[in-house]
C-alpha cells in the first residue's frame, strides 16, 4: 500500500550553517492513511523540530531543511515533496491537507480575537466562505469536538474558556478544513489528566470519524499507549526505534527505548513501592504544619460602580496536618484550589480566613525560615541575569544575612548535594539544562534551612527520566534533613511514587484524605475515582475513555454564601472522604463558561 506521507533521509540544521548545524539526521518513516505515529523522544531529541519540517514551518524558526524528501500523496492522485515545494504550494497544503495542533493553546490564539473569528479564518482561507456560511461552519467546527453551547462560545474570547476547552478549540481549528493529516506535538502536556484524557479520546473518536492519519509528538510514552498503531522513538535527532505499537511497548529492541519506558512512573492503584521503600514517616507526633479552616475568596466585582456582587470561593475550608519527613500530596484539576491553598500557607496569597501553625521546633530555630517553595517551570524561577551565586545569595540576603564564607561554604554543598559542581556558582541559569535548573532551584529553598517546602508541579514540566531523578533527589533530601513535602500534583503516577498521603481538592474542598496507598487502592469519593480512573498507563492500552461532555463547575457564589459543614465518613484508621450525594459530587453552582 503507498504511505500517505513518506519521509526519507530528512536531515534538518540551523543557523548560518546549517549543515554543520544539524539537529535532525537522517529521519525516515512513512505514515499510511488512517493510521497514528507516535513519536516519542525527550527534550533535544529532534521530535519537533521533525514534525515542524514536514508542513515546512520550520523555515519560520531559523531551520533549514538541508537534506532528504518528505512525499504527500495529494487528492488528486499526484505526489508533492514538500522539502523541495514552493511557499505557494505550502500555503495551499497547509490547513487543507496537513494541520497542527500545538502544546500551550493559551499562545496559539489570538487573545484579542473572539474564537469564532479565528476559526472562521480557516474556512475564509480554505473555502472561500463568508458571512453566515463561514460562521455556521465554525459553529459546525465546535459541534465537532463536542463543545456545548456552539453558538455562544463563538463570541468569547480565549481568557473566557479552561485549558481543556482551548485545546478543543485548536483541534477545530486544525480540522475545519479535513485534512488528511493532523500533527499533534505536545497536545496534552500542559493539560490535567482528566482534561488529557478527554483531548484523547476526543482526537481517536475524530480519527475513526473522518479517516485521517495523525502523527503524536510527545516525552511520555506511556501518554500514546492507547492511541496510536506505530510508534518511533527518537534520540539526538536520530530514529533509534521503529515499530508496531505492542511490538516497541512489549518488547523495545533499544537501549534508550527500554530506558523511557523504565523511566515512565507507572501507575499502579496505590501498589507501587514508594522510592524511598518506606511506608512510614518521622516518628514526631508534632506537626511540622497544621492548616485549620482555611478560606480564601476573591471579590467578583460588577455595575456601574464596580461593586463586589459575589466572591470566588477558590478554598473553601482545607484543613490538614502535615508531620516532619512526611510527604502530603495534593492532587485535583486546574482550578480545584490545590496552588491556591500551597500560595496562601506561604503567604503570598491573602486568606480570608483560617489559621497556619508550625511546629515549635522550626519556628525557634535560630535563622531557620520554615517555609519555602519550588515552583513549575525552572525557566521562568530563575532571573536569568545573575549567576548561580547571587541566585542562592538572594533569600539569604532578603531574610537579613550576608554572602559570607559560611555561606559560600553552605552554597558549595547544597550543590554538591543536588548533584552539581562547586564551578556553577559562576555560570547563569541559561547554561543548564532543565533538570539542572530544577536542582537549583530545591537547593535555593534549602538555603534558609526550612521544615517545610512547597513543591508545586515540581516536576510535571521534566523528561520522565529527568523527572525520575529529580523525585529521587528530593527523597534524599527528605531523609537527610527531616523535610516535610506539600506536594501539589495532578500526576497520580508521581504521587503515587513519593507521597505518604494524599488529599485531594475538588472545588475548593478537600473531598478525600488519607493514607496514600488507601485512597488510591479503594478510592472513596467519586471524583477521586474520576482521577484515576483518567490516568494514562501503559498497561492500560485496551482500556477506552469516555469523552465526558458535563461542565467544570464554577466557584462563583452569592454575596454571604456559606457552604454546609461537611459530613465525613472514616474508611480506616487514616482515610476519610465526604460524603456525597448518591449520584456524586455535584456543584452548588454551575457555569458553562
Amino acid at each position: 500500500m503507498t504511505a500517505l506521507l513518506s519521509v526519507s533521509g530528512l536531515r534538518v540544521g540551523f543557523g548560518r550553517d546549517p549543515q554543520n548545524h544539524e539537529i535532525v539526521h537522517g529521519v525516515s518513516f512513512d505514515l499510511a492513511a488512517g493510521e497514528t505515529l507516535a513519536v516519542v523522544g525527550e527534550s533535544g531529541s529532534g521530535k519537533s523540530v521533525t514534525a515542524l519540517s514536514i508542513n515546512r514551518l520550520i523555515d519560520f524558526g531559523g531551520g533549514r531543511i538541508t537534506g532528504g524528501s518528505i512525499v504527500l500523496q495529494r487528492t488528486d492522485g499526484s505526489s508533492t515533496d514538500l522539502a523541495q515545494a514552493d511557499e505557494a504550494q505550502l500555503t495551499r497544503i497547509r490547513g487543507a491537507e496537513i494541520s497542527m495542533i500545538f502544546q500551550e493553546p493559551m499562545t496559539s490564539l489570538n487573545p484579542v480575537l473572539t474564537i469564532g473569528t479565528q476559526i472562521e479564518e480557516s474556512f475564509r482561507l480554505h473555502r472561500g466562505l463568508t458571512g453566515r456560511q463561514a460562521k455556521a461552519a465554525a459553529r459546525d467546527a465546535l459541534d465537532r469536538v463536542r463543545i456545548p453551547d456552539a453558538a455562544r462560545r463563538l463570541k468569547y474570547n480565549p481568557n473566557q474558556l479552561s485549558g481543556g476547552m482551548l485545546q478543543r478549540v485548536m483541534i477545530a481549528i486544525a480540522l475545519a478544513c479535513s485534512p488528511r493529516i493532523l500533527i499533534a506535538d505536545e497536545p496534552t502536556t500542559a493539560l490535567d489528566v482528566t482534561v488529557q484524557a478527554q483531548i484523547l479520546a476526543l482526537l481517536a473518536e475524530l480519527k475513526r470519524e473522518t479517516g485521517m492519519s495523525m502523527i503524536f509528538i510527545t516525552h511520555d510514552i506511556g501518554l500514546v499507549a492507547g492511541i496510536a498503531d506505530k510508534v518511533m522513538v527518537m534520540q539526538a535527532g536520530e530514529a533509534v526505534e521503529q515499530g508496531e505499537l505492542n511490538q516497541v511497548l512489549d518488547d523495545p529492541q533499544h537501549a534508550y527505548t527500554r530506558h523511557l519506558l523504565h523511566a515512565v512512573p507507572h501507575f499502579s492503584s496505590g501498589r507501587a513501592t514508594r522510592i524511598d521503600g518506606q511506608r512510614g514517616t518521622s516518628a514526631s507526633t508534632e506537626p511540622a504544619l497544621k492548616v485549620d479552616g482555611l478560606v480564601v475568596r476573591f471579590p467578583v466585582k460588577g455595575g456601574l460602580f464596580g461593586r463586589a456582587t459575589g466572591a470566588v470561593h477558590a478554598v473553601d475550608g482545607v484543613d490538614f496536618d502535615l508531620l516532619p519527613g512526611e510527604t502530603l500530596a495534593i492532587v485535583g484539576e486546574s482550578g480545584s484550589g490545590k496552588s491556591t491553598t500551597a500560595r496562601a500557607v506561604l503567604g503570598l496569597e491573602q486568606s480570608t480566613r483560617g489559621a497556619f501553625t508550625i511546629g515549635k521546633a522550626a519556628a525557634a530555630a535560630e535563622g531557620v525560615r520554615p517555609m519555602q517553595m519550588v515552583f513549575q517551570n525552572p525557566y521562568a524561577s530563575l532571573n536569568p541575569r545573575l549567576t548561580v551565586q547571587s541566585i542562592l545569595a538572594e533569600p539569604v540576603i532578603a531574610s537579613g544575612g550576608r554572602t559570607d564564607a559560611r555561606t559560600l561554604s553552605r552554597m558549595t554543598k547544597l550543590l554538591a548535594r543536588v548533584g552539581l559542581t562547586e564551578d556553577c556558582l559562576q555560570r547563569y541559569p541559561h547554561e543548564f539544562s532543565g533538570g539542572q535548573r530544577q536542582r537549583l532551584c530545591i537547593a535555593r529553598a534549602l538555603m534558609l534551612n526550612p521544615s517545610v517546602v512547597v513543591l508545586d508541579e515540581a516536576v510535571s514540566a521534566l523528561d520522565v527520566s529527568v523527572q525520575a531523578d529529580v523525585l529521587e533527589l528530593l527523597v534524599d533530601l527528605q531523609q537527610e534533613f527531616k523535610l516535610a513535602y506539600l506536594f501539589i500534583s495532578h500526576d497520580m503516577a508521581v504521587v503515587e511514587r513519593i507521597a505518604h498521603r494524599i488529599a485531594v481538592i475538588y472545588a475548593g474542598q478537600i473531598v478525600e484524605i488519607g493514607e496514600a496507598a488507601s485512597v488510591l487502592a479503594e478510592p472513596r469519593h467519586s471524583y477521586t475515582r474520576k482521577l484515576i480512573a483518567a490516568v494514562p498507563a501503559i498497561d492500560r492500552r485496551h482500556e477506552t475513555f469516555e469523552i465526558d461532555m458535563r461542565q467544570v463547575p464554577s466557584l462563583v457564589r452569592p454575596l454571604g454564601f456559606e457552604p454546609q459543614p461537611a459530613d465525613w465518613q472514616s474508611f480506616g484508621p487514616d482515610h476519610l472522604a465526604r460524603t456525597e450525594a448518591p449520584d456524586g459530587a455535584k456543584p452548588l453552582v454551575t457555569d458553562d463558561a
